[in-house]
């Protein structure tokens, strides 16, 4: 199996926060990625470090079994679209389709410009006339031009409108599907995640708190409903990974290591958005009450 991107107790502090720590994944070629977390986890550190634009304080981070760092022949391989799909603005579109020949050795023009056109796209208007929607086209069609083996985008879709949002995705998968190119897509709108990804990495305060094969993840995760739990072995769970209770009751997303037989719970199967919520769910609130000086 071939691995695009790799890290390996990767780091990165600002001051004396880590704004990404001991982080170890590995992303298969060919696959449609989601990076999931919350606002701070480390997902645009993570996505600028394997673009070589921030080094690490620790660790590793390999793309193509390289490092990224003033690595040309890398970095020729990756496109990226940034979280505020920076353009210049007084730049028409043709005119930045222009300059993608210029500066990239493996460029499509023709494939830049049929996107464009099928969507609508005027050529001659600066693109920072145009809406959101198309600005955030316009970058996603100048990262595909560059027929990249690696497509990361950092919450490419988060200011756009449901209907902009889908032509989005679906220009994206439409275009990954012909070229084979693998994708870490970085969002917080679980729901479209789902649509279109066969692969997850989720980040929480700072480390990676799952990863791998959307199907397999969801396959080894169940929801239990019983009896209250007392905190003791359930045959077939593995670990508990989130829990409610009411006074007679509980709840629980577990990891499965083999059948629930006991006949007192309720085993029910898990959504993809069920599973990122139950590893996202508390987090860091104990540092923030003791910061803020409350109870826990």
């Amino acid at each position: 199996m071939d691995i695009v991107l790799e890290t390996d107790q990767l780091g990165k502090r600002y001051g004396n926060k880590w704004a990404l720590q001991d982080c170890s994944l590995h992303l298969p070629a060919g696959r449609i990625a989601a990076l999931v977390g919350p606002n701070g986890a480390g997902k645009s550190t993570l996505l600028h470090m394997a673009v070589g634009l921030l080094r690490p304080d620790a660790g590793a981070v390999r793309v193509f079994g390289e490092t990224p760092y003033d690595n040309t022949t890398v970095l020729a391989e990756i496109g990226f679209v940034a979280q505020d799909t920076p353009l210049y603005r007084d730049f028409t579109a043709a005119e930045l389709v222009t300059m993608g020949a210029k500066l990239n050795r493996r460029w499509d023009s023709g494939l830049a410009r049929n996107r464009l056109a099928q969507l609508g796209i005027p050529p001659d208007k600066p693109v920072g006339k145009l809406s959101g929607g198309q600005r955030a086209q316009v970058a996603l069609a100048l990262a595909l031009a560059k027929r990249p083996r690696l497509l990361l985008l950092d919450e490419p879709v988060a200011s756009l409108d449901p209907l902009a949002r889908r032509e989005f995705l679906q220009s994206l998968m439409g275009s990954v599907a012909e070229a084979g190119t693998t994708v870490l897509l970085s969002s917080h709108l679980l729901a479209d995640l789902e649509r279109v990804c066969d692969y997850l990495i989720v980040l929480h305060a700072a480390q990676v708190q799952l990863v791998g094969t959307v199907d397999d993840l969801v396959a080894g995760h169940r929801q239990l409903v019983g009896p209250r739990h007392d905190g003791g072995p359930i045959g077939g769970v593995a670990a508990v990974v989130r829990a409610s209770h009411t006074d007679r009751q509980s709840t629980l997303l577990v990891r499965t290591s083999g059948p629930i037989d006991d006949p007192s719970w309720t085993v029910r199967e898990v959504t993809l958005e069920d599973l990122i919520l139950a590893y996202l769910a508390d987090g860091d609130t104990q540092a923030s009450h003791t910061e803020w000086g409350v109870p826990a």
